[in-house]
């Protein structure tokens, strides 16, 4: 089991604790639906990792954490075996006494991309919206978030995130809640929210914008990152049973209509800060996720092209006011 009590005593102190309102009853219930037999493998490839107490941690420039003096070639093994048991691992890197995770994403990337354009965290509470593996959870504290709260309904994520936060000298400063978006009631009490790969999951991406709105604060920052096209104003392309072998893709906007939807949901300053297409550097097969990646997904005679023969995947960045 993972036990969320130093979660509720931190949040009991400041403006989400209303959230205690219903919030335990969701996890106990969550816990109880989540007993298969990987859950407990993962909890006790966790349980058997080492306790370590960081020498030096970096998490402005990465997630990094080194001890004062080497780990042994068997603990680093034995560590490095504990923490595959967990793949596949998808958002990362990490570097961790020697051992590099080199998951699938460069989710570090995508951080660069976004952080020189957004308020500054410093001192700030912020919500991570479909954080997978809680890698930018990290990346938020390092630039100076005072808590750094990430929602993800999947066990393996959650499993991975708390292996990561106990090799990290067991940090209370970021926390990975299994829940989705919907499940929270209207806060309104994050200072920043990001929403990074999600919207296109999203049956209504306009519903999806409302429930971020409700959890900021006014005049909070909606950080939105999604796949988009090349297209005018009104155009979304709503793909057929699969997008890049993906099967609950539902509408990826263009630009301007992106835009359109963050202000019809009531959103102000609404701006695009980056477009990027994503390369095959960026998201590819490694020791750490064996699986197919986006080298199998495009078409191999039309790198522009999807493998279905929509338009390859190109994401770009939004920021916005509540």
């Amino acid at each position: 089991m993972i036990d969320f009590g130093d979660f509720y005593q931190i949040i009991a102190k400041n403006r989400l604790s209303s959230w205690l309102e219903v919030l335990p009853a969701q996890l106990a219930n969550w816990q109880k639906q989540n007993i298969d037999s990987r859950f407990n493998q993962w909890l006790n490839s966790i349980k058997h990792l080492p306790s370590i107490s960081p020498y030096q941690i970096d998490l402005l420039h990465s997630v990094t954490a080194k001890s004062k003096e080497p780990l042994s070639t068997g603990e680093q093994q034995r560590i490095t075996q504990l923490l595959k048991n967990m793949m596949p691992w998808r958002k990362g890197p990490f570097h961790l006494y020697g051992i590099d995770i080199d998951t699938e994403w460069r989710s570090d990337w995508k951080w660069e991309r976004l952080i020189n354009h957004i308020d500054c965290l410093e001192d700030k509470i912020v919500l991570d919206v479909g954080c997978n593996s809680g890698y930018h959870l990290w990346r938020m504290i390092g630039a100076g978030a005072k808590l750094a709260v990430g929602i993800d309904p999947m066990a393996l994520y959650l499993c991975q995130f708390e292996a990561i936060r106990k090799l990290l000298g067991n940090d209370q400063r970021a926390h990975l809640l299994p829940l989705g978006i919907e499940h929270l009631p209207k806060l309104n009490a994050f200072d920043t929210i990001f929403s990074m790969g999600v919207l296109y999951h999203r049956r209504s991406p306009l519903d999806h914008l409302f429930q971020l709105k409700d959890q900021l604060v006014e005049g909070g920052q909606l950080v939105l990152e999604t796949l988009v096209i090349d297209g005018e104003l009104h155009q979304a392309l709503m793909p057929g049973e699969r997008y890049a072998q993906m099967r609950n893709v539902y509408f990826i906007p263009s630009v301007p209509t992106m835009i359109n939807w963050l202000c019809k949901c009531g959103f102000s300053g609404v701006k695009m800060v980056d477009i990027s297409p994503t390369s095959l550097e960026e998201q590819r097969k490694t020791e750490w996720m064996t699986s197919d990646s986006l080298a199998d997904f495009l078409d191999p005679n039309d790198l522009s092209k999807t493998i279905e023969g929509y338009p390859a995947p190109i994401r770009a960045v939004f920021i916005a006011k509540k």
